[in-house]
């Protein structure tokens, strides 16, 4: 089969790392890719949002199935105009991308179907916001409406924290031809949790569950970021308590999205905060997380495209994982997650001794291999034990990585249970 691989970032990579295992691809394409991508796939110079040339380029070259990474693309249309061409596809429609697209929709949402998630309420001017908070008081999250790359979300431990957050979220703007939009929630205290799913209409197939380490800085400390680091599965969090999640959040959002007249196709993300009450949802994502995408799909002792096709043939995947753990360090850009340089060479030898290396943000120019985003590289290992696992990836950044253009943080799984 020849496959079409949307995307240009770690969770890219990763994920054709894994389709290059399988038996069945004949050819992977990858629009754009990146400069770890292009080692086993062809790379072709088309942009992810660029919709019409992706449809012409999956007819012309007869691609079998097409897998979008980003969730940008998604909330552009771009699966409702592959099946408009006739092109197979495993992603979400526009309207069932939604549940990521909009903190708004998705929170009215699991309102709707009982799915359980934290007091919140939405506002479209900075006043009136305010005046929410100084009536519920602190900590609360205020978080952005629209789509913001894992960085529109502010924890706001101070009234000062919080009306900052409302000014820089929700700009007041006469000007502005569309309304920007906040949504406030109560602060939910406990351990995150990623879980993803295969799901096709109502059927859904959880994977391993995951915990990501979103702020910049050592001890959760520095703004939010798209990830720092992750591991693989989550040892603190029972087979009862992810089955219950998979029933009432992952499941229910299946059928209550398929009872709003747009069935889900894809991977649904739902994030999790275990709190002393019960896991609560804090978020949907339309498609795999970045990075639990890394360190998740490692472990699967599946062939990932066979999965694919038997989740669209509505069959069960029987999805097996090894038995281990599975850790990923992210080596940023030195400024990120606000403005950086990019073109920053890195070492000519990125060789996988004792460790595996997943390409972010980075390219090739000439021969030689620079940064080329904020998150540049996930450096990751498998062990016995997470103990063993993120050893051996910090070994592998330490040895590998010697520059103060770079950062990266130093405690990601250090202690299980936190994050």
């Amino acid at each position: 089969m020849n496959l079409l691989l949307i995307g240009r970032g770690g969770r890219e990579h990763s994920i054709a790392k894994k389709l290059y295992e399988s038996e069945r691809v004949d050819r992977i394409y990858a629009a754009p890719g990146n400069g770890g991508i292009r080692d086993i796939a062809v790379c072709v110079d088309i942009d992810e949002m660029d919709t019409n040339g992706l449809v012409d380029f999956a007819t012309e070259n007869v691609i079998d199935l097409t897998i979008v990474g980003p969730e940008n693309p998604l909330l552009a249309g771009i699966t409702d105009r592959f099946h408009e061409a006739g092109l197979p596809i495993f992603a979400p429609t526009k309207a069932a991308a939604m549940l990521e697209g909009s903190k708004r929709y998705a929170k009215d949402f699991m309102l709707h179907y009982d799915i359980p998630t934290a007091a919140y309420a939405g506002f479209t001017e900075p006043a009136d916001a305010k005046a929410y908070i100084n009536k519920i008081g602190v900590p609360v999250v205020v978080k952005a409406d629209g789509l913001a790359g894992g960085k529109g979300v502010i924890v706001a431990r101070t009234m000062e924290e919080a009306l900052e957050a409302v000014d820089q979220l929700l700009p007041h703007d006469d000007h502005s031809d569309e309304a920007s939009s906040i949504v406030i929630e109560e602060c939910l205290e406990g351990p995150e949790l990623s879980l993803m799913a295969f799901v096709h209409g109502n059927h859904v197939f959880p994977m391993l569950p995951a915990r990501d380490y979103k702020r910049a800085c050592d001890h959760d400390e520095g703004p939010n970021t798209g990830g720092m680091g992750a591991y693989a599965p989550v040892d603190d969090v029972s087979q009862e308590t992810l089955d219950d999640i998979t029933e009432h959040v992952l499941q229910k959002a299946a059928d209550g999205i398929s009872q709003e007249g747009h069935p889900f196709t894809g991977i649904l993300y739902a994030g999790m905060m275990m709190t002393a009450k019960g896991p609560k949802a804090i978020e949907f994502n339309a498609r795999f997380g970045d990075p639990e995408t890394q360190v998740v799909l490692p472990l699967l002792e599946n062939d990932l495209l066979q999965v694919l096709l038997d989740v669209l043939d509505g069959k069960d995947p029987k999805l097996s994982w090894e038995s281990k753990s599975c850790a990923g360090i992210v080596l940023a850009s030195k400024g990120y997650p606000g403005p950086y340089e990019k073109g920053v060479p890195l070492p000519d030898q990125l060789t996988e001794d004792g460790a595996f290396v997943i390409h972010a943000g980075t390219r090739k120019e000439s021969d030689q291999l620079v940064s080329d985003g904020g998150r540049v590289l996930l450096a990751g290992a498998k062990g016995d034990s997470l103990a063993e696992a993120i050893t051996d990836a910090y070994e592998w950044m330490d040895r590998r990585i010697h520059s103060d253009r770079f950062y990266y943080r130093n405690d990601i799984a250090r202690s299980a249970g936190t994050t």
